[in-house]
C-alpha cells in the first residue's frame, strides 16, 4: 500500500505540477495581499466622510477631577497587557478596550483627542442639540448653540424653532459675499497688483541701463500707466475693506460642553450640521456633500482638514507633462537602439546603463534635478530672459516644469525598455514583406513596425504613469509644496504656468499623515486622500489601457 502510495507521489512530483500549485499559490497570496490592502484603503478611506454622532460622556482623571466631554469615537483598540497593569499610566483599571475620542475645539483646549476606557461609553448621553461648526480656522468646533448674535446684540435665541432655518439664510449670505470678495481679490486686485509689479522691474531694467530718449519716454508712460493702475487699485482696496467689515459684524454665540461660552463669526463658519438630529437620508445627503467638497476644495489647517483639490490637480497636470516630455524621448532612444545603432559591446553597455537606471533611489533623481535642472538651466534661464525680475527668480527655483522633468527622466528607462521589448517582437517577416513591396528601411521602420509596437509603448506609457503619480521623494525637492497659493493652470496668460510650484497627492498624505501634530485626527484624512490618489492613478490607467487595447485590436490583423 506504501509503495503504491509513494509511486503516486512520486509520479505526482515528477509530473511537474507541484510547482503549478507552488506558483498558483502564490499569484493567490500575492492577490489576496493587493485586494485585502485595497479594501482596507477603501473600508477606511469611505469612512471618512460618515458623520457620527456626538456623545457626551464625564471623563475623571487620576487627581479626581471631573470634565465633561463632547466628542465622536475615532477608533477602538484593546489595551496591551503592560498598560493595563502598569503604574501612573493614564490607561489602567483594566479596561480591556480603549476608544479615541475627537473632542475639536483647538482653540479651547490643548488635547483635541482623548483616549478613554470603553466602559465610559455606556453612560454616555447622545444630545439633540449637540453641533459641529466646520471653521475656516482652528478646526471644527463641538458644542451647542446659544444665540445669533449682530454686533454684540442677541438677535435670535437658539430655543428659537426658527433657529436652524435662520441661521441657515445667514451663512448663504455670508457664502455669497464672501464668493464677490474671492473674485475681488483674484481677478481684479491680483491683476492689477501684478501688473504694477511688472512696470516697477521696468524701472529697474532702466535705472541700471542708463535713460537715453526713449528709455524716458517710456518711463513717463510707465509712471502715468503707474499712477491709473494705483487709483483703481485704491478703490478696489476700499470696497474689500468695506466687505470685510460687512463679513465682520454677525457672529454665533455657542457653548461648550463644559460650559464656557464663545462667539465665532460667520465668516469663519463653513457649515453647521446636528448629526445627533439626523435621519439615515439626511447622512446620506451630508456624505455626499462632505464627498464633494473633499475632491473639490483646498485643504486648511495646515493640511489637517477640508478637501485635496488643488493636490490633485497638481497630480494630474504633472502627470500630463511628464507623459509628453517622457515619451518621445523613450520611443525615440528605443527605436534607434533597436532599429539603427550597429549592435556591439558599446550598444549593449548602454543598455545596461538603461536597465541599472530604473533601479536607481529616486531621492538621487530629486537632487539631480535641484542641482541641473533648477539651479544651472533655469538659473541661466533667469539671466537670460527674466532679467528684470532678478534677484527673485521665475525658472530658477523649483516648480512644475521642473517636476515634470525630473519624473520624465526618472521614468524614461521603462518606456525605453517596454518600447525595446515591442519592437523586438515585431516578426521578420513583416520586414521583409515590406522590402519585397520596395519599400526603404526608413519607410519600413516609421510606416510598418513603429505602428506595430504602438501597444507596447502604451503598456511602458502606463508603468511611467503609475510610478510618477506615487512618487513623493524627488517631487519634494523639484517643485511640490505643502500648500500652493494658486493652480498651475488659470485663466491669465500663458495659461499654463510652467513656473509654478503644485501640490501633489502623495506629498499631501505624507504631510498629513506624519507631519500633523494630531497624527491620530488625521488618520481618516489620509485613509481618504490615500483611496483618491487609488483611484486617480487606476483612471489615468484605465484611459491608457484602452487606448493601448484600441490599438492592438487595430493591428491584430497585421500580427497574425
Amino acid at each position: 500500500m506504501k509503495t503504491k502510495i509513494g509511486k503516486r507521489w512520486l509520479s505526482w512530483y515528477r509530473s511537474g505540477s507541484p510547482w503549478v500549485w507552488l506558483n498558483a499559490g502564490a499569484v493567490t497570496l500575492c492577490m489576496l495581499m493587493v485586494f485585502g490592502l485595497i479594501a482596507v484603503i477603501a473600508v477606511r478611506g469611505f469612512g471618512h466622510f460618515w458623520t457620527p454622532a456626538l456623545l457626551q460622556v464625564t471623563w475623571t482623571d487620576e487627581s479626581g477631577s471631573a470634565e465633561t466631554l463632547l466628542g465622536r469615537v475615532l477608533a477602538r483598540e484593546k489595551i496591551a497587557d503592560h498598560l493595563r497593569t502598569g503604574d501612573g499610566n493614564n490607561i489602567k483599571n483594566n479596561k480591556p478596550i480603549q476608544v479615541l475620542l475627537g473632542t475639536a475645539n483647538r482653540d479651547l483646549a490643548s488635547d483635541t483627542y482623548r483616549w478613554l476606557p470603553e466602559e465610559l461609553l455606556h453612560a454616555a448621553t447622545v444630545p439633540a442639540d449637540a453641533l459641529i461648526i466646520e471653521r475656516n480656522r482652528r478646526g471644527d468646533f463641538y458644542g451647542y448653540p446659544v444665540a445669533l448674535v449682530h454686533q454684540g446684540e442677541v438677535v435670535l435665541a437658539a430655543a428659537d424653532e426658527k433657529f436652524s432655518e435662520e441661521l441657515t439664510n445667514y451663512l448663504q449670505r455670508y457664502r455669497l459675499l464672501q464668493k464677490q470678495l474671492h473674485e475681488l481679490e483674484r481677478k481684479q486686485l491680483a491683476p492689477l497688483s501684478e501688473a504694477m509689479q511688472t512696470l516697477a522691474q521696468q524701472q529697474n531694467v532702466v535705472d541700471k541701463n542708463g535713460a537715453n530718449a526713449s528709455a524716458v519716454y517710456r518711463q513717463q508712460e510707465s509712471e502715468e500707466q503707474h499712477a491709473v493702475f494705483q487709483q483703481e487699485y485704491d478703490s478696489l482696496y476700499q470696497q474689500r475693506a468695506h466687505w470685510l467689515a460687512e463679513l465682520s459684524k454677525d457672529g454665533l454665540q455657542v457653548r461648550t460642553a463644559s460650559g464656557d461660552e464663545l462667539e465665532i463669526p460667520l465668516a469663519d463658519i463653513l457649515r453647521v450640521t446636528w448629526p445627533n438630529r439626523m435621519s439615515l437620508a439626511d447622512r446620506i445627503t451630508d456624505y455626499t456633500e462632505k464627498f464633494v467638497l473633499f475632491v473639490s476644495s483646498a485643504p486648511r489647517d495646515a493640511n489637517t482638514a477640508g478637501g485635496i483639490f488643488p493636490a490633485i490637480f497638481g497630480t494630474v497636470v504633472m502627470v500630463l507633462v511628464m507623459s509628453v516630455l517622457v515619451t518621445p524621448f523613450g520611443v525615440l532612444a528605443a527605436i534607434f537602439l533597436h532599429e539603427y545603432a550597429r549592435q556591439g559591446w558599446f550598444v549593449r553597455l548602454v543598455r545596461i546603463s538603461v536597465y541599472n537606471l530604473a533601479g536607481v533611489p529616486s531621492i538621487v533623481y530629486g537632487i539631480f534635478g535641484l542641482g541641473f535642472f533648477v539651479y544651472i538651466v533655469g538659473g541661466s534661464i533667469d539671466r537670460l530672459f527674466y532679467e528684470s525680475s532678478l534677484p527673485a527668480p521665475v525658472f530658477g527655483t523649483p516648480g512644475l516644469f521642473w517636476a515634470a522633468l525630473t519624473m520624465a527622466l526618472l521614468t524614461l528607462p521603462v518606456v525605453i525598455v517596454s518600447t525595446e521589448e515591442g519592437l523586438s517582437r515585431i516578426p521578420v517577416s513583416i520586414r521583409h514583406g515590406s522590402f519585397a513591396l520596395g519599400a526603404t528601411r526608413t519607410e519600413t521602420i516609421w510606416k510598418v513596425v513603429v505602428p506595430l509596437a504602438t501597444p507596447a509603448m502604451m503598456t511602458g506609457l502606463i508603468l511611467a504613469v503609475a510610478r510618477a503619480a506615487g512618487e513623493v521623494a524627488p517631487l519634494m525637492l523639484v517643485g511640490v509644496v505643502k500648500l500652493a497659493p494658486a493652480l498651475p493652470i488659470d485663466g491669465s496668460f500663458p495659461y499654463v504656468h510652467l513656473d509654478r510650484k503644485i501640490m501633489h497627492l502623495g506629498y499631501h498624505i505624507y504631510d498629513s499623515g506624519f507631519q500633523s501634530a494630531n497624527s491620530d485626527g488625521t488618520r481618516s484624512l489620509v485613509y481618504a486622500s490615500c483611496l483618491v490618489l487609488l483611484l486617480l492613478i487606476v483612471m489615468l490607467n484605465m484611459t491608457a489601457i484602452r487606448i493601448r487595447n484600441n490599438l492592438r485590436r487595430k493591428y491584430r490583423d497585421a500580427l497574425e
